[in-house]
């Protein structure tokens, strides 16, 4: 019996230093930012994230301990053989989960959850660049390697049982009872949660240090179809009130067009961040024919993605749906089925829809959103040349505008009947492996960069030729990004600098040249597109006209824990695992902090409903 109880004593303090063992790794991986924190900051997530690593090394230890109470009435052969395999198992699934945490998070700014499993395939492997595929490869291997000679030296060598009466497996089935005791972390109602490792005021990084990573994924594996946003974060009559005196707006707009029925034209550039847009303010040289259109256009000056994602973009675009802090609704098709559709809204108006796109249509749940929301046809990589197919994405996007050009040259055929056509690169996503090369490659940051200025120079040829069409003086072309990039200055998950992306319209159709400095986001397009034809649909709630003169400055942004809010005269960030703000440092104005909370009780109603 207490041979037992010593083996299963081992090999749960190997699991408790081994996830100790991870967090240091990725404190370790995550240098640039745990170089910032001190002495102190750097020890609080090892000492809290203990707790949750006894309650994983606890889940963990549930199969071979009722392994060893069946000990007492199996051969101990078999028993052996249990054990080994149990342990090999979530060695490997735990190490996984750990490994692919560390790169996500680099990108995303979240401990890993249920959200990559969007993603995955081999469109998910090629974001990562080869250098990084093999230092994580590294980083498995090791760890692999260091688990497993542990358990060989310290745990398997002792695998051995000694006979002992069948009443002792009552005994044992006791110790593996008393699991309950770490795994629930508590005696009080609430059971463990991330919480407890959250410890910093202000910086969200020492408290995401001290999440188990297997715990967090596991946890969220388990909550995320049932999952529920709060409905009492604002109580509804504050919540009703407030988003109704945001969203105010009259049915009037400012005429920007020359026409009522002109071709439309979306053009949605991946990551381009206004960071790298110089009249936005960002980086010179990286866009130079963005940069002289935004002055042949409307130019909306302070406009903002609703999320981080492209998943999210899309639905945030073309439905006038926000992103959500947890979840993606593109996710759910039985969720997105019920949502407004510009597309839809414009083939009831006679427009001819389409959607061209050089990867994998099916990707993050894509294909069913896009069919559902009315697109009639759909471009993907499968209907390219394979021999352009050479990017870890799909087809670069210089083949892309061309096949767009083709596509559109044909729809303008179709005399008295507009066409509506949505294009979404793709060559600026990670790995940034473009046919184009400037002197710049010193880093990641570079490679992103460089895979920008690739774009805009598809995007300017595109232009270029588009304006020698007859169809130009028929089209209005909105050029936006799907969302921002952490890239240039590496900004925090929750800074808005990260959310900033351009909004430029131009074409034949624009009457003017104008900038729009009224603050918006991408929820707003829906509704500012269709204010031009009086067609502004109360189904898009979430949607303000922004060439309207009574329409409120505003936008709000979700990023995975938290979101943004931000006005002219005040900005708040906040945090749902701090259930604080980040944003702002000086005395909180009860008024001005229930917009951003109102916009989010409202969001978490309908999407909870739907």
């Amino acid at each position: 019996m207490k041979h037992r109880l010593k083996v299963f004593g081992l090999l749960g303090l190997l699991w408790v230093l081994f996830f100790g063992l991870a967090r240091i790794i990725f404190l370790l991986y995550q240098f640039p930012l745990t170089l910032d924190l001190s002495l102190y900051e750097i020890l609080m997530p090892v000492w809290l994230g203990l707790r949750m690593d006894l309650a994983m090394a606890a889940y963990w230890l549930i199969l071979p301990g009722l392994a060893l109470v069946a000990s007492f009435f199996i051969a101990e052969k078999i028993i052996r053989l249990m054990i080994i395999l149990i342990f090999y198992g979530l060695s490997i699934f735990s190490v996984v989960v750990i490994v692919a945490d560390l790169e996500l998070y680099r990108h995303w700014g979240f401990r890993m959850d249920t959200t990559p499993l969007l993603y995955t395939g081999p469109e998910g492997i090629s974001s990562l660049s080869i250098g990084i595929f093999f230092l994580l490869v590294g980083i498995f291997g090791l760890l692999i390697t260091s688990l497993h000679w542990s358990f060989r030296k310290f745990v398997l060598d002792r695998l051995t049982f000694q006979s002992a009466h069948w009443r002792n497996s009552i005994i044992m089935f006791l110790v593996v009872a008393l699991l309950f005791i770490p795994i629930r972390s508590s005696f009080r109602v609430a059971p463990l949660n991330t919480g407890v490792v959250y410890f910093h005021k202000s910086n969200p990084f020492p408290n995401h240090a001290g999440i188990n990573v297997v715990w967090n994924f596991l946890k969220s594996v388990v909550s995320d179809n049932s999952f529920k946003y709060p409905s009492d974060f604002l109580d509804e009559t504050t919540a009703r009130e407030t988003f109704s005196k945001l969203m105010r707006t009259s049915n009037v707009s400012t005429r920007v067009l020359n026409q009522s029925k002109p071709n439309i034209l979306l053009i949605i550039l991946e990551s381009f961040t206004s960071k790298i847009i110089e009249p936005l303010g960002g980086l010179p040289g990286i866009t130079p024919n963005l940069n002289q259109l935004c002055r042949e256009g409307i130019l909306f000056t302070d406009f903002y993605a609703s999320g981080d994602r492209t998943d999210k973009g899309l639905v945030s675009i073309l439905s006038g749906y926000p992103a959500q802090p947890k979840t993606s609704i593109i996710k759910f098709p039985n969720k997105t089925e019920g949502l407004p559709s510009l597309p839809k809204v414009l083939a009831r108006r006679g427009y001819l829809t389409s959607f061209v796109y050089g990867g994998d249509i099916g990707f993050a749940n894509m294909e069913s959103y896009l069919n559902i929301v009315g697109f009639s046809h759909i471009t993907e990589d499968d209907d390219f040349d394979a021999m352009l197919n050479t990017s870890k994405w799909g087809v670069h996007d210089q083949f892309v505008f061309d096949r767009l050009l083709i596509e559109t040259d044909t729809a303008s055929q179709n005399i008295g009947t507009p066409f509506f056509k949505t294009m979404l690169s793709l060559s600026s996503h990670e790995p940034f492996d473009v046919p184009f090369r400037q002197t710049r490659q010193k880093d990641e940051s570079d490679l992103f960069l460089n895979s920008c200025t690739y774009t805009d120079s598809c995007l300017g040829q595109f232009i270029n030729l588009a304006k020698q069409k007859e169809w130009w003086e028929n089209t209005l072309i909105i050029i936006t990004a799907d969302h921002g990039h952490r890239f240039p200055l590496d900004n925090p998950n929750y800074d808005k600098r990260k959310f900033k992306i351009p909004m430029l319209w131009i074409g034949g159709a624009v009457d003017t040249s104008m900038q729009i400095h009224k603050i918006g986001s991408q929820t707003d397009i829906v509704n500012t597109l269709l204010g031009q034809f009086d067609l502004k649909n109360d189904d898009f709630a979430f949607s303000k006209d922004l060439l309207s003169d009574e329409s409120t400055s505003f936008a709000v942004y979700s990023y995975n824990n938290g979101f943004g809010y931000l006005d002219a005269t005040f900005e708040s960030v906040y945090d749902f695992d701090l259930k604080n703000y980040l944003i702002p440092d000086s005395i909180l104005q009860a008024k001005d902090l229930a917009k951003g909370k109102a916009y989010l009780q409202m969001l978490f109603n309908d999407y909870n409903k739907r």
